[in-house]
């Protein structure tokens, strides 16, 4: 027992400042895939993974020597199978990295600017909502929707109610799509985009909401839907659908999460800006 509180104890001292950066890093990799895959049908898959690893040295010490061949034979092409089945959800963790490294501040820097196109859509969505008229409207953030917007009809157009529930009119050539919105314009409308794979919504929802859930998993878009049926107005934001917004509500939420994400990525530039002048100072 001495020696092996010995041995703990010069294990403790050699750790280098290095060796914890490492742990922490590992950890938080561990910990962000987990996020990414909690609650979706890749949580399941892996636990079937992690217990083919754990049967694997199992049934080699009992001697089972069928299973242990069929399970390491199954480790052996299980990188591919992996690749294959979690396609969905590494391509979404690979946006989400690229999002949070890379992306540009290109949302509104202007507070005035932002209200009032928010205050142009909502009051759209509410007329629209008023009349049982069918939208999903797109506004787009820091990943930018350049496939999306290829194949719908581009507009270019300065936002305003008026034209935003022009486009929806029923049986109109654009109002089947979605819109979407680049800052202060609208850049495409008839815009198809692709619908979610997740199972566990709700069986009533129609093509308009599965589609603005599909665009907010892929995307940081925060997508707009306005029922045909009932008239309710959702919001689908990161792959979460809520419902039952009226104006007020709507609008503040809008505002909110753009601010908040404009100014959590300026100050994570800010900050990156700091350390940048203080390595150059060091060097100096």
């Amino acid at each position: 027992m001495h020696d092996v509180f010995i041995m703990l104890t010069n294990s403790i001292k050699n750790i280098s400042i290095w060796s914890i950066l490492d742990i922490i890093v590992v950890s938080l990799i561990f910990y962000k895939g987990y996020v990414l895959i909690k609650e979706t049908r890749a949580e399941q898959l892996l636990k079937g993974i992690v217990l083919i690893l754990i049967l694997i040295p199992v049934s080699y010490l009992l001697r089972l020597d069928m299973l242990y061949f069929i399970l390491s034979k199954t480790i052996t092409i299980g990188v591919l199978t992996i690749i294959i089945i979690f396609q969905p959800e590494i391509r979404r963790a690979l946006e989400h990295i690229g999002r949070s490294a890379f992306e540009d501040i290109h949302v509104f820097q202007d507070d005035e600017a932002l209200d009032k196109v928010v205050t142009e859509i909502v009051t759209a969505v509410e007329n629209m909502a008023s009349t049982k008229t069918g939208a999903l409207i797109a506004i787009e953030q820091s990943t930018r929707l350049g496939d999306v917007i290829q194949n719908g009809t581009i507009l270019d157009a300065k936002v305003s109610s008026a034209l935003l529930e022009n486009i929806f009119v029923v049986n109109t050539p654009l109002h089947d799509g979605a819109t979407i919105i680049r800052n202060d314009r609208i850049i495409a409308s008839g815009c198809v985009l692709p619908l979610t794979s997740n199972t566990n919504i709700n069986k009533k929802l129609g093509t308009r909401h599965r589609a603005a859930i599909g665009l907010s998993e892929n995307s940081d878009a925060l997508v707009i839907v306005v029922s045909e049926e009932t008239g309710t107005i959702s919001l689908a934001v990161n792959g979460r659908l809520t419902r039952n917004y009226d104006k007020e509500k709507l609008k503040n939420i809008l505002t909110k999460i753009v601010k908040n994400r404009r100014d959590k990525k300026v100050k994570t530039l800010g900050e990156r800006v700091k350390t940048w002048i203080l390595q150059v100072k060091r060097k100096i």
